[in-house]
């Protein structure tokens, strides 16, 4: 069977060839990619602009883009036939394919997270290694003293004007990521606004709006995964007082609100970027009506209107927002308007990589993409519903594992 031969319905004249080869995985890459950019950009917002309001979420962001960051080539992984061609694109990165390139990009941005990681976390280490040394109680004790004295690297000066200097170091490659995480997404939409043989994709705008929504999306993400952490951390700490027989509140702090608060504005305004960005994309569409035009507005503004824009657009970016610019936001009408904007910014990503393909290069045919919910073999499990929840699940695992080197709250410092 041909790959993609499952889950294509074809309609009218289409090519004998021609299926939908591009599925949910091929979504889920943009859209993984996006909420690294986007989580590092918003943790850039205190450690380079200085908004100190956002300096407890931007520990946050930071800690969760590096644990997004494994998992952005993983729908790749999962979409290849052969995956061990994965490896080839990382270890022998070089700039004759814009695929390729991912190589350098992907290994630079890495290391730029990770360094900085390491100069924001370095008197923790060095706190906790102190602490675990003298406390030095059992295997497990053990064992922690020697990971984060080898985190340490050796540096164990924790003066002034050492942790200053770190401070200065957080700064510099804070600056340098930002153009880096969005060269890292704007690249994604640079390989299909260069892809000439494709009539919806071409457009050198591509690259700018897979760039401003994949801001949006990692702002989003993070304001609704810090609020649901902080709920989790204050309910488990309201139980601990009740056995305690203390009493307690299971409301939110008041410094958590302001920062959700803020954030939210932050998000607005990219939000109003991207909005602006891709409704011009489609203005510019209609006004110049090349040759292919008809078959695209048969599938923008016919086959594809639900998806495109009650979806996309109604949806997922007029009604958040509507809910993040009205007074006095609620963490409840935070926490909608952040999921319908990541749904939006999904959706934006389904609309350009299943909507791409939905049309026939005879321009006299169309294609429909059928997701696979039920796995019947290898390839519907990898390109199906349970390998889109995979992928958008591993995130979660990997940020509480790190978390546990590098806490978001109550940091130890030296």
């Amino acid at each position: 069977m041909v790959h993609g031969e499952v889950w294509t319905l074809k309609e009218f004249f289409v090519y004998p060839n021609e299926y939908i080869y591009w599925a949910i995985q091929i979504v889920m890459y943009p859209f993984m990619t996006g909420l690294v950019a986007g989580a590092f950009v918003l943790s850039s917002l205190y450690h380079v602009f200085g908004v100190k309001q956002l300096k407890e979420i931007a520990r946050f962001s930071l800690v969760f883009s590096f644990a997004l960051l494994p998992c952005a080539p993983l729908p790749l992984l999962l979409h290849l036939e052969q995956p061990l061609r994965n490896t080839y694109v990382l270890m022998t990165p070089h700039f004759t394919s814009a695929i390729a390139a991912f190589g350098i990009v992907f290994m630079t941005y890495g290391m730029i997270v990770a360094s900085e990681l390491w100069f924001v976390y370095r008197g923790h280490f060095v706190a906790r290694a102190i602490e675990l040394k003298e406390k030095g109680s059992g295997t497990v004790d053990y064992l922690a003293c020697g990971l984060f004295t080898l985190l340490t690297l050796g540096a164990w000066d924790v003066s002034e004007e050492a942790l200053h200097s770190d401070e200065k170091a957080v700064k510099f490659l804070a600056a340098a990521g930002i153009p880096v995480a969005c060269f890292l997404h704007g690249y994604a939409g640079f390989i299909f606004g260069s892809v000439k043989a494709n009539a919806l994709w071409m457009t050198p705008l591509m690259p700018v709006i897979f760039i401003c929504s994949a801001i949006v999306s990692g702002i989003a993400l993070c304001i609704l995964s810090y609020i649901v952490v902080v709920k989790l951390r204050n309910h488990m700490h309201v139980r601990l007082l009740k056995k305690a027989g203390l009493q307690a509140s299971e409301k939110l702090q008041g410094a958590d609100i302001a920062i959700v608060t803020i954030t939210a504005r932050y998000l607005l305004i990219f939000l109003v970027l991207a909005i602006s960005l891709e409704l011009l994309d489609l203005i510019f569409r209609g006004y110049t009506a090349v040759k292919s035009w008809e078959i695209l507005r048969r599938v923008i503004y016919e086959r594809d209107f639900v998806k495109i824009f009650v979806l996309q657009y109604g949806l997922g970016n007029l009604v958040p927002f509507i809910l993040l610019l009205l007074p006095r936001p609620t963490l409840r009408r935070v926490v909608i308007g952040t999921v319908l904007v990541l749904v939006g910014v999904f959706m934006m990503r389904w609309n350009v990589v299943i909507g791409g393909q939905a049309f026939s290069g005879s321009f006299a045919g169309f294609m429909e993409y059928r997701l696979p919910i039920i796995p019947e073999s290898l390839e519907t499990l990898k390109e199906g519903l349970f390998g889109a929840l995979f992928v958008a699940g591993m995130p979660y695992i990997l940020f509480f594992i790190f978390s546990r080197v590098m806490p978001v709250f109550d940091v130890k410092e030296a």
